[in-house]
């Protein structure tokens, strides 16, 4: 058997690290550049352009970070996409004041909310979205935890767009070549164990299903990336 037949889930450094460590920071840059690599933003762009294709009011975007993914996206949409607001989610506040400013210049509202995903999404009310994204943060999940989160996010949003890491040799393989962009220990062992965390063939439309869900697609984008769009009950088909 292959020990990537099956997803494994390990500790990453990061999650454990202060917002303010060095070895964070470092590693935060890291993931921009290898964000940058995997060519998350025009993916999740691509995404969005297919299943929205009129300007949405209001994103949600779950595990955020520091926004800066986002704001890459925000700049591909932002020509046809206007006055969106958008809102970041994520439990550590990360996003600064110039971040907002950026947004702000495309046209785009953004708001930040520093809470943890499931407490947030079982409170009872609250805002609805067009769509939630998210970008390379479903593998932090279990199975058992997945099928918990998504009923969650399916009640705040007709459709959930992913872009997360691709469960694949060439993938992994490629965790090795992290040094020759100055990776830090911390990216190191992290993007080794995101790809053995990650995902391939139809693993989170089964989950989606199993949530109550209508997974729409689910595919390998480009070597080292792993997508899918799942719909909610207040789902029309345009």
């Amino acid at each position: 058997m292959n020990a990537l037949d099956h997803r494994s889930l390990v500790p990453e450094i990061l999650d454990g690290l202060a917002a303010d460590d060095p070895r964070g920071l470092a590693s935060r840059r890291d993931l921009r550049r290898i964000n940058a690599l995997m060519f998350q933003a025009p993916i999740m762009a691509s995404l969005l352009k297919k299943f929205v294709p009129q300007p949405p009011g209001r994103i949600l975007e779950i595990g955020a970070g520091d926004g800066t993914f986002m704001l890459k996206v925000a700049r591909r949409m932002a020509a046809d996409w206007h006055d969106v607001e958008l809102t970041m989610l994520d439990r550590v506040g990360l996003v600064t004041t110039g971040l907002s400013a950026d947004f702000g210049m495309l046209g785009w509202k953004l708001e930040t909310i520093t809470a943890d995903v499931f407490e947030w999404a079982q409170t009872p009310g609250g805002e609805q979205f067009d769509a939630i994204t998210v970008n390379l943060f479903l593998h932090h999940f279990d199975d058992a935890e997945l099928l918990r989160l998504f009923p969650l996010l399916a009640r705040k949003a007709p459709l959930l767009f992913a872009a997360e890491p691709l469960r694949a040799g060439f993938a992994l393989a490629a965790t090795r070549l992290l040094p020759a962009i100055g990776a830090n220990d911390v990216t190191r062992h992290d993007a080794t164990q995101s790809v053995r965390a990650g995902f391939r063939g139809s693993e989170l439309s089964d989950l989606w299903r199993a949530a109550g869900g209508r997974p729409l697609e689910e595919r390998r984008a480009g070597p080292f990336s792993h997508v899918f769009v799942g719909a909610g009950a207040g789902w029309d088909e345009p």
